[in-house]
């Protein structure tokens, strides 16, 4: 997959793996990187994909970088094309692939996504067939409850989340983020729940917190 690539530093023990929003590609959230405050060491390697470009049915068919079809929008709810979910997932476990190829064990490998990349880095990390490292969850949601809960993988029960989400979010409410978040603990999880003032969008505060937490990642992990 198309990718931009930035390392921290030679020889990378960890890798980031962070799916952008509806309609952006992978350079959306690169300048992140330097404002995350992270070590220089272990080093990271973050890989930014773009997703493919095709007709989104909600936005009238128009045709934009998307990791699935969203059918129809409502406050409390997303109608998605499953297939094409499902589909990202595959793309996404074979980036995991890529990076355990070149060394980098599923434990060290970390999935983040931003509104539509989250709804897909919940998916794929929450059904992984082995333990990564964890979960980013920004300004996102579960888009398939029932799919998650019938494909859930026990090994990934306590995996870390970090979860954030905005009070004024316009665009996935903030009652969204709230039903994954429930959902997880419902599951048995505990994942790390914060909100911010702020609306469809990532803030400084939440860049720090988020930080701080994959810094936390590097030191506690096996």
């Amino acid at each position: 997959m198309d990718a931009i690539i930035v390392e921290t530093g030679p020889n990378p023990a960890w890798a980031v793996i962070w799916l952008h929003g509806l309609g952006a590609d992978g350079s959306d959230f690169e300048p992140v990187v330097p404002e995350l405050g992270l070590p220089d060491t272990p080093a990271i390697r973050f890989i930014f994909p773009h997703a493919p470009y095709q007709p989104v049915t909600c936005n009238g068919g128009y045709v934009m970088r998307a990791w699935y079809d969203i059918i129809s929008l409502a406050r409390d709810s997303r109608k998605i094309d499953e297939a094409g979910l499902l589909s990202s997932r595959q793309r996404v476990r074979e980036l995991i692939a890529a990076e355990q190829a070149r060394g980098i064990r599923a434990q060290r490998i970390i999935l983040a996504g931003f509104s539509q990349g989250g709804a897909v880095a919940y998916l794929t990390g929450l059904t992984h067939p082995e333990r990564l490292g964890g979960i980013v969850a920004l300004s996102t949601y579960i888009p398939s409850p029932a799919l998650l809960q019938a494909e859930w993988v026990a090994a990934q029960v306590d995996l870390p989340v970090f979860a954030a989400h905005g009070d004024h979010d316009d665009v996935v409410a903030p009652e969204l983020g709230e039903a994954a978040r429930d959902l997880l603990r419902t599951l048995g999880g505990a994942p790390e729940w914060h909100s911010y003032l702020m609306s469809h969008s990532v803030c400084l505060e939440e860049i720090r917190d988020l930080g701080r937490w994959l810094g936390q990642r590097l030191v506690t992990a096996d």
